[in-house]
């Protein structure tokens, strides 16, 4: 999955909703526009609120990627406010 150069790496692994997208965001926060976060988050709820969380603040989705061990890393390009 190393196909897209990312600034920032967030494990929300060990997270359960609505915190998934809550440590996203506050590490997505912490970038400079038009940096790239890649997040790692379980299958399942995750994968399907916080690209669309993220999508709907606004923040630009590069990819999903299935790690095929039941977590998928979510790249995503912080746009400025």
């Amino acid at each position: 999955m190393a196909d897209i150069q990312f600034d920032e790496e967030v494990d929300i692994t060990d997270k359960v909703c609505p915190l998934t997208f809550v440590k996203a965001k506050v590490t997505l926060d912490e970038l400079d526009d038009g940096q790239i976060l890649a997040i790692r988050m379980n299958d399942g709820e995750p994968v399907q609120n916080v690209p669309r969380s993220i999508k709907d603040e606004g923040h630009q989705i590069l990819k999903l990627a299935d790690n095929e061990d039941g977590t998928y890393t979510l790249y995503v390009r912080k746009v400025g406010d």
